[in-house]
């Protein structure tokens, strides 16, 4: 089987349910960088929110960053493709959510504005403690997310929503589907994710193949959220976790363990015959 790329999501696929990367899965990632397989994270996470002891296995460069809404080369720091919510746009929606009881940050340069009254309240939003010290790694603290945008007057990567609420949750993602500019995905349970309709992780697979020289059936994919789907539809081998939403397992072309389990390296052990 000719796999010379494997994309995949992090959290609630490649890390189990306290962030960590476990030794099972590090041996199958470096067994693959061994055999030439580039590795890439393929995240709703900006580069920042890459975990440091991922960004640091040696062999990975690359990362589909943002939902797809980047597509990096991480060792340069350069931008292969980028796919933004235009400013106007996401300050209209900015302005929608803020009738709503949610907290929501919009990502500008590969790191999400937060106001105060978001990041000093992140356990109303449904967020457990891995999660808010995640969040708080990864935003910088502005005055106003609204008047930023305004300011900067430059494209957005993505807007994350939080609520507890899933009702409102749902109700939030019916409205927001109405905008054909954009593509609303979720990979907890708690959130919503705003792109441009371009940028899927789907997408970002896609340029990244084409940008190394591969075609897509050189290619594998692993999730376990609906901002996965697309990915997992375009990869040559779609993989979705046991702890998946049913709408991946349904899409996907194999289910494995769960992120718990050590998922992602018994598909890798059973695809590609690289060990025990």
């Amino acid at each position: 089987m000719d796999i010379r790329l494997i994309a995949l999501d992090l959290d609630g696929t490649l890390l189990d349910s306290e962030k960590r990367l476990s030794p099972g899965n590090l041996a199958a990632l470096t067994d693959c960088i061994r055999q030439g397989i580039q590795v890439v994270p393929a995240t709703g996470r900006p580069a920042a929110g890459i975990p440091g002891f991922i960004r640091e296995i040696p062999g990975i460069r690359y990362g589909i960053l943002t939902n797809g809404a980047r597509v990096e080369d991480l060792e340069k720091q350069t931008v292969i493709s980028e796919q933004l919510i235009d400013w106007k746009l996401a300050c209209e929606i900015l302005q929608l959510l803020s009738g709503y009881p949610v907290a929501y940050d919009p990502y500008i340069g590969g790191r999400g504005k937060m106001e105060a009254r978001f990041r000093n309240h992140l356990e109303c939003y449904g967020l457990l403690p891995v999660m808010q010290k995640l969040v708080l790694s990864t935003r910088d603290e502005v005055e106003d997310e609204l008047d930023y945008v305004k300011a900067k007057k430059t494209g957005v990567e993505k807007i994350n929503v939080f609520t507890a609420n899933p009702r409102l949750r749902m109700e939030l993602w019916d409205k927001l589907k109405q905008y054909k500019e954009l593509v609303v995905t979720s990979s907890l349970e708690y959130n919503l994710e705003i792109n441009s309709a371009s940028a899927t992780k789907g997408g970002g697979l896609e340029k990244l193949a084409k940008y190394l020289g591969m075609d897509l059936s050189q290619t594998m994919a692993f999730g376990d959220g609906s901002n996965d789907l697309s990915m997992v539809k375009a990869a040559g081998i779609g993989i979705a976790m046991a702890n998946a939403m049913e709408v991946l397992k349904k899409e996907a072309n194999y289910i494995t363990r769960s992120n718990d389990q050590d998922g992602v390296a018994a598909a890798i052990r059973h695809f590609l015959k690289l060990g025990n």
